[in-house]
This record gives structure tokens, C-alpha cells and sequence, in this order.
């Protein structure tokens, strides 16, 4: 076990999280029992759970790519999740070695364990924060500390990458609208999103058993949106083609491994990327 695991693993796990869920469904080790109880029962609901995951962690690497390569050099990444291979500094990195990216999460595993992957890379950190708070996000981006990392007065991409859906109705647009309308002309907004539309693909009961593994594991409540809600949350930042799509159709690449290349259906899930001009 390496220093980093032994650090990440000395946290008490306690309630199984949504990050750590994720985790355990991309084949991550940054996770505890009461993680991968809940994933294992979320995978009998719905099998193409890790699938979906997936599918999400690639539309991530495309959007960030293609960001990357219109020049934009910073990124802030909300609910940023365990760090993994090809994970949002490393994609940016690579086009960009001097690209700054700011990794916000509520779980201190997921926080612990992206600093530990971070040691070393000054222009990149990560941050406990829950981004259903945007104001306090924005408080401490007024820090001279990380003011250095993300100057949201420079082009800067918004990342919500299937965390979204952890948000309510009545709390979506104060989420996500202090920190979207505080982003400058060329900068970007990614999303992805477990789409309504699951609901043509598996029965009201089973969606339901699927939102009550995280209810009940996670405490955390799931929320569907239509293609019509996720388009509202850009509000005035253009759509970039192939507009808002699932996730496995969004500008794939050739020989990628993405799981639902060669299925009959595409994922469940929704996303865009979005410009303000």
C-alpha cells in the first residue's frame, strides 16, 4: 500500500458518499465497505451503473481536451470526486503544462486524496467545500492562496460533472448561478447529468430503488432533470456543437473504450459544453 492509500485509508469511512460511490464504480481503491455495499446494490438496480461512470469520465477528458486546446487555461472542477487516471489536470496538463486547476469537494477522502496526487504541481489544488455553497466557493477564491490558482477575472471552465443531479429543484439555481455569472467572456461551462429519460429505459420502481440506494446509503437525494432544465442551467452561454447529447454520442474518438460504443442504446446520461461569448 503506498503512502497515499494509507493516508486516504486511515479517514473514517462512515456513511458511504457519493464521490467514494463513484470511486468504487470506476475500479478506484479510494473507498470503504459502506461504499462498495451501496455500489454493489446500485449495480443489481441498474447494471450499467459503472457503465455510466464510465462513459462520464470520458465526456470529462473530451470537453477538458477540447477546451484546453481553445486556449482557456484554468478550471474549476465542483464536486470534483476521488482523483483517477486522466483526471482533469492531467488532461489540461498535457496541452497545457501551465494550466491551474481547482478541485472542490465535500468528502475529505476525495480532498486528501487529490492533494497527495497533486504534491508537487503548484499550479493545481484541492479544496473541502460543498458547491451547493457557491458563495463560501467564492470567498475563498478571494483568498490570496488559491487566488493564484483560479482568477475567475481570466477565461475559466465551470466543470459539473454528474453531481448535478445531487441538487434540487429548489436549489439548483442558487447553486449553480453565483459562480456561473460571475465567469468572464471565453470562459466555459461543462455538464453532465443522469437524464430523465432513464425513466423510458427502466420502470418507476426501479429508478426509484436506484435514488433510494443513495438516499438511504448516501443520504443524498437524486434528482432527474429533462433535456429542457439542464438547457436552462447555461442561461446565456452558447452551446457548442453537438449540443446536449448523451454523453457517449458527445464528439467521441476514435478507439476510445467508451462502453456504450458498440450498445444498441446510449447512456443515460446528458451533456454539454457551453461557451460565453
Amino acid at each position: 500500500m503506498t503512502d497515499k492509500q494509507t493516508t486516504v485509508q486511515n479517514l473514517d469511512g462512515g456513511r458511504a458518499t457519493v464521490a467514494r460511490i463513484y470511486d468504487y464504480l470506476l475500479g478506484g481503491q479510494q473507498n470503504f465497505e459502506p461504499d462498495r455495499k451501496a455500489a454493489e446494490q446500485l449495480l443489481q438496480i441498474v447494471p450499467e451503473s459503472a457503465n455510466m461512470a464510465r462513459s462520464n469520465r470520458l465526456f470529462m477528458q473530451r470537453a477538458v481536451r477540447t477546451l484546453a486546446e481553445t486556449g482557456i487555461r484554468q478550471f474549476l472542477d465542483l464536486g470534483s470526486g476521488i482523483p483517477t487516471q486522466g483526471n482533469v489536470h492531467e488532461i489540461a496538463q498535457q496541452i497545457a503544462p501551465e494550466s491551474r486547476v481547482l478541485y472542490v469537494d465535500i468528502d475529505p477522502v476525495a480532498v486528501v486524496a487529490a492533494n497527495a496526487l497533486l504534491a508537487g504541481n503548484p499550479t493545481c489544488r484541492a479544496i473541502e467545500a460543498d458547491f451547493t455553497h457557491p458563495d463560501l466557493i467564492l470567498d475563498a477564491l478571494a483568498d490570496s492562496d488559491l487566488a493564484g490558482v483560479i482568477d475567475l477575472d481570466q477565461p475559466t471552465v465551470l466543470l459539473y460533472c454528474s453531481v448535478l443531479q445531487t441538487v434540487s429543484d429548489d436549489r439548483i439555481d442558487e447553486t449553480v448561478a453565483p459562480i456561473r455569472d460571475r465567469l468572464v467572456a471565453g470562459s466555459a461551462m461543462v455538464i453532465s447529468h443522469i437524464s430523465a429519460a432513464i425513466a423510458d429505459r427502466y420502470s418507476a420502481p426501479t429508478v426509484s430503488r436506484g435514488k433510494d440506494v443513495f438516499r438511504t446509503q448516501a443520504a443524498t437525494e437524486i434528482t432527474l432533470r429533462t433535456d429542457d432544465q439542464l438547457a436552462t442551467l447555461f442561461d446565456d452561454f452558447t452551446v457548442i456543437e453537438p449540443g446536449l447529447v448523451p454523453l457517449s454520442e458527445w464528439r467521441p474518438e476514435l478507439g476510445e473504450p467508451d462502453p456504450y460504443v458498440d450498445k444498441p442504446v446510449p447512456s443515460p446520461m446528458r451533456g454539454a459544453v457551453a461557451i460565453r461569448h
